[in-house]
């Protein structure tokens, strides 16, 4: 039976890219070894992290204007780390739309003071605060463009005269950006770029350097930047595999061709989730993501119900996250019209059984 996944992370990639990356675990470039046991350093190795990096610039409408792209680790946890480890040194604006920006601004804390631009954790998280002041003078100012969790996306981002740095970890990729207003971009692979491992960063190179404090190695973008991304031994399968991932967008004609096979999916999930009163959306109607949308049923008495139908359908990772309940169908590029399709399907003949 064929699945249909809809799990919000590690996430689904195309079949061609799960191919490539199997062949390439039993012999990579016909060397006779595996890509996994190969070394780093190899000439072949270093060419992929070169393309790897330039695909990201050049899918982002961001070659030759100042911007760094590293492949790092650690995932977008120690993002919120590095990133004021890098750039807080007093200040820095922070806007509160769920979880992982929660965790964020717990991290830069232990750096600097952190202005909470807004929040709507007094709601849950089911909308994105508008309307919001950014002072004059902060480090920088830090979003999350989309959130997994509770099923929201930014729609318009500020206008400020700090660096704007934003995580993408769930939607990069996914929609037509002006990516030039974001001065540092981080993204864990695993939700819509590759195989859990490797970290995405797109840093403007003319923000670093500016703060005093002595920064380890490690955690030190300018010192990652120096090495081309290979200042440690990257996690070359990951980075292999977002590598094809860019080349499969690229080849469909990328981010903008995207973006319309992407509301195309949300608009049919939408759509069935508010005409259908078996179900309710979680996520305020014009804060809804195109990525992760997150619903209810309208009576629980019919769970075991819908979920045996689920699974006869064979759709798999629809429950949503622990913190919410419910369901969340994580919609990434990967992820074919078709099988939206089969779980509307689903959804309409709860609404016929009931």
């Amino acid at each position: 039976m064929k699945k249909h996944n809809f799990s919000a992370g590690p996430c689904i990639l195309p079949k061609e890219v799960l191919l490539k990356a199997s062949e390439a675990v039993m012999d990579f470039n016909g060397s006779g070894l595996s890509l996994i046991e190969i070394s780093h350093r190899s000439k072949d190795f270093v060419a992929v992290m070169e393309k790897a990096r330039s695909l990201v610039l050049e899918l982002l409408g961001l070659e030759n204007r100042g911007y760094q792209a590293l492949f790092l680790q650690g995932g977008a946890s120690l993002q919120f780390l590095m990133v004021a480890y890098n750039l807080l040194e007093t200040k820095a604006g922070y806007l509160n739309t769920g979880t992982w920006s929660d965790k964020a601004i717990k991290e830069a804390q232990l750096f600097g003071e952190v202005v909470e631009l807004g929040s709507s954790k007094s709601e849950k998280f089911n909308f994105i605060p508008k309307g919001y002041t950014v002072p004059r003078g902060l480090d920088y100012v830090h979003l999350t463009s989309n959130n997994t969790i509770y099923g929201t996306q930014i729609k318009t981002f500020p206008k400020t005269d700090a660096p704007l740095v934003c995580d993408m970890s769930s939607d990069i990729f996914s929609r037509s950006l002006d990516f030039s207003q974001f001065d540092l971009i981080y993204a864990g692979a695993q939700k819509n770029m590759g195989p859990a491992g490797a970290t995405l960063v797109v840093v403007k190179e003319d923000i670093l350097g500016k703060i005093s404090r002595k920064i380890p190695s490690m955690l030190d973008y300018q010192v990652h930047i120096s090495k081309e991304s290979m200042f440690n031994t990257p996690s070359v399968f990951a980075v292999y595999t977002s590598m094809l991932t860019l080349e499969w967008l690229k080849n469909m004609g990328g981010i903008s061709a995207i973006e319309k096979v992407n509301e195309k999916k949300a608009q049919l999930l939408y759509s069935e989730i508010d005409l259908n009163p078996v179900f309710k959306g979680y996520a305020k109607t014009e804060d809804r993501s195109i990525m992760n949308a997150t619903f209810n049923l309208t009576d629980e008495s019919l769970k075991s119900t819908f979920e045996d139908m689920l699974k006869e359908a064979g759709i798999n990772g629809l429950n949503g996250h622990r913190s919410v309940g419910g369901y969340r169908a994580s919609m990434y590029n990967a992820l074919p019209l078709e099988s939206v399709g089969v779980l509307v399907d689903v959804m309409s003949e709860m609404e016929r059984k009931g």
